[in-house]
């Protein structure tokens, strides 16, 4: 990293109402009402009347004066810190060493560096990060001043408090903007981890062309990788990616370069074992013209509009003879004709082995379902050519996301949708938001079904028997036709062959009547109650803290850290034989669902009856129920990703009184930063202060709500299913008509 002066400390440095309430600890409700009632409030400095910005170093004056100390989470307090240095200065990419300074510090070390002094502590973190190693593309001493000092302590607060990873993750979102401006996207940690166990055992040396902040590295370092190569054309990614790797895999060599790839490929002469990439999609730009005569292109010239094949045959060069390559890639190339000669040569070479489509919403761009291409480059004198699997994931997440009966046949209608990729940059980016499209997402469940299939075909591809509907091995020569369409849909869509008829009815039968049954259920859910008005207007009520209440022994808390985090210094491995209750049960009402490698190493609290449970990621606009309290379904689980644990005092709180105000929509959003992902900080929630009788009477209203909510959510996914296999029975031919005085019976015609 190049030296840089110190920041100087700007006087533009603005914030919006929303973000005030998030520093103040207040909804912004509250902030509005300060706006209105005290005319000392500092007054707008930019913006527009609607939407007015604040000079955030007058606001924090203000709010000083009015003994307001900072409720806002220790990421929050960073960001809030990075933006007092200004834009443009640098700094968050300057801060990346002390990252990895600080999580090599014992915690008695840096609860004493908490204390220090600004001139102690900026010099001891300046000589830790000096001792950096080379990993960190372009590296270089840092020298940190006076006004460094408070992103320093923000920094130094973000690591204690919420972890190495999520400081880093901080600083990138300064340097960077991922989302649709910028083209760069996240790859969620399920979906990482899912492209790694597809690689073979044994993989040591790993490739990331396009590594973005080393996701899928990581992945790849979990799955025992020792080797580790990157690069990417950001050098804050390229950064960002090698720091995330000295906290993720301190023993691997790790070796990540800046530059483009396919232009300047940065490891010309290493060969891997395997390389997984998240390439960028619809590249027009990729270097058609100047890399015409390139040796890479043994299967055929990527044609200009068909970057992704480019990305492709760069892999493939990479690997050592039967290395594997597991590539995140658009649907279209699956399909576009402008591909056809070179997705031929890949089948025909055996290069080709599984093509694996996920829903939508799996991953950026979330309105497409992105496909997994699992390449291998071919042995001189190998075996004869195998064929290709095709596995078919977007009608499989229903079942395993509602807790509804698997439906064996409506799921193998297999009817996906074709979709063109955008433009953009994907990159194996990845941050707290990386659950973002996964923070409702059963990767377990995908993860699971996707393996087990690819676990028995590769054991014997010419005796693999496939599943109708879900996964089919097809014959190279069936796939060398005029098209050479690999869309899986297309391949293991059921056919009448496949479906027993009689079975069929038999399913039929009982999805009526579970459906019969639980349309009872919402009909009793949903009658009304004596709902009553409180007065002529609402109630107003004293509100305390999640951390005000913990402080006066009301309530424990119990944070999960998300995947990828370091866990609670000197935690036990949990039992993995114990389920493990996730985000998704949270939402659909489940009892727990999740498997061993959902539980991490802070998980070793069991879940008991009474406790509340607060998803800590949800989409915007999402309905979902955020809270629930567990009940005896569920204790004895471990936690899961992604979900607070509050154990409240039933001699001074109703669980569900808890529950019920915890999770409504205006509470959430003033504990919570972000905008399409909301990431909740559950000590900043508020509750009101009523006596315990009362609390029991909010408590009873709240479940039935909750109630009323599954079993909305429940009847409607049975019904779902019930039509989805009628269809399917119907245009299959497995299935007649009932009979009916207007339409007589088709047998007798």
């Amino acid at each position: 990293m190049p030296q840089q002066p110190a920041a100087q400390l700007p006087t533009s440095a603005h914030v919006t109402a929303a973000e005030i309430s998030r520093v103040a600890g207040v909804t912004r409700a509250t902030v509005s009402n300060w706006r209105r009632r005290h005319d000392d409030f500092p007054a707008p400095s930019g913006g527009t009347e609607s939407s007015p910005l604040y000079d955030l170093t007058a606001v924090q004056a203000w709010l000083r004066g009015r003994g307001h100390t900072s409720a806002a989470s220790p990421a929050e307090e960073l960001r809030t810190a990075l933006r007092l240095l200004g834009p443009g200065s640098g700094a968050a990419a300057r801060l990346f060493p002390l990252v990895v300074a600080m999580s090599r510090l014992a915690p008695e070390e840096l609860a004493e560096l908490a204390t220090a002094s600004d001139d102690q502590l900026t010099a001891r973190m300046e000589k830790a990060a000096a001792q950096l190693p080379a990993a960190v593309p372009e590296a270089e001493p840092v020298r940190y001043g006076p006004d460094d000092a408070g992103a320093v302590r923000a920094l130094l607060g973000c690591v204690r408090e919420a972890g190495a990873q999520a400081a880093l993750d901080v600083l990138a979102e300064r340097e960077l903007d991922e989302g649709a401006a910028s083209g760069v996207y996240q790859t969620p940690e399920g979906l990482a981890l899912l492209m790694a166990r597809l690689l073979p055992a044994g993989a040591a040396r790993v490739l990331d062309p396009a590594c973005g902040s080393g996701t899928l590295l990581a992945a790849a370092a979990r799955q025992g990788a020792q080797e580790l190569f990157g690069q990417d054309t950001l050098p804050v990614q390229a950064q960002r990616s090698a720091v995330r790797l000295l906290l993720a895999a301190p023993g691997a060599d790790v070796a990540i370069r800046v530059g483009d790839s396919l232009r300047n490929d940065a490891f010309p002469e290493v060969t891997v074992d395997a390389v997984l990439s998240n390439p960028p999609f619809g590249d027009r730009d990729w270097g058609h013209d100047e890399l015409a005569y390139d040796p890479r292109w043994a299967y055929g010239v990527p044609p200009r509009f068909e970057s992704e094949l480019a990305w492709v045959q760069h892999a493939l060069a990479h690997l050592e003879a039967g290395g594997h390559a597991v590539m995140l890639l658009p649907p279209a190339l699956a399909f576009r004709s402008s591909g056809r000669r070179i997705r031929a040569e890949l089948i025909r070479s055996g290069a080709l082995r599984a093509v694996i489509s996920l829903p939508a919403r799996a991953a950026y761009p979330l309105h497409i379902g992105l496909q997994i291409w699992v390449l291998q480059r071919p042995e001189p004198g190998g075996a004869d050519r195998t064929p290709v699997l095709f596995v078919d994931g977007e009608g499989e997440q229903r079942d395993a996301t509602t807790g509804t009966p698997g439906v064996t046949v409506a799921a193998t209608a297999g009817f996906g949708t074709r979709g063109g990729s955008r433009p953009g940059r994907s990159g194996s980016s990845s941050s707290a938001a990386s659950t973002s499209s996964g923070s409702t997402f059963d990767w377990a469940g995908l993860t699971g079904r996707v393996l087990t299939q690819w676990a028995a075909f590769t054991a014997a591809p010419d005796a693999y028997t496939g599943e109708p509907g879900v996964a089919r091995a097809v014959p190279l020569v069936d796939l060398l036709d005029d098209v050479v369409d690999v869309t899986p849909a297309r391949h293991v869509r059921a056919t009448a062959a496949d479906i027993d008829p009689v079975a069929l009815a038999r399913r039929v039968a009982e999805l009526h009547g579970q459906l019969a049954k639980q349309v009872a259920a919402l009909a009793g859910a949903s009658e009304s109650g004596g709902w009553q008005p409180s007065g002529a207007s609402a109630r107003e009520w004293r509100t305390a803290t999640v951390s005000d209440l913990a402080r006066g022994g009301a309530l424990t808390v119990l944070r999960a850290a998300t995947p990828g985090t370091r866990g609670s210094k000197g935690a036990a491995t949990p039992a993995s034989d114990r389920p493990v209750l996730t985000a998704l049960d949270i939402s659909a009402g489940n009892p727990p669902s999740g498997g061993a490698d959902d539980v991490h190493a802070d998980a070793t609290q069991p879940v008991a009856a009474g406790d509340v449970l607060v998803r800590a990621v949800a989409g915007g606009g999402d309905a979902a129920a955020m809270t629930r309290v567990a009940d005896d379904r569920d204790a004895g689980a471990l936690l899961g990703p992604n979900v607070h644990l509050l154990r409240p005092d039933p001699a001074r709180l109703d669980p569900w009184f808890l529950a019920g105000f915890l999770g409504a929509e205006d509470n959430i959003a003033s504990a919570s930063t972000g905008s399409t992902l909301v990431h909740v900080t559950p000590g900043r929630l508020r509750v009101p202060l009523l006596p315990l009788k009362e609390q029991r009477r909010y408590g009873e209203a709240f479940r039935r709500v909750y109630e009323l909510r599954a079993a909305v959510r429940r009847t409607a996914d049975l019904a779902a299913d019930t039509a989805a296999t009628l269809t399917t029975g119907l245009t299959a031919g497995v299935l007649l008509p009932p009979d009916t005085p207007e339409a007589p019976d088709s047998r007798s015609a």
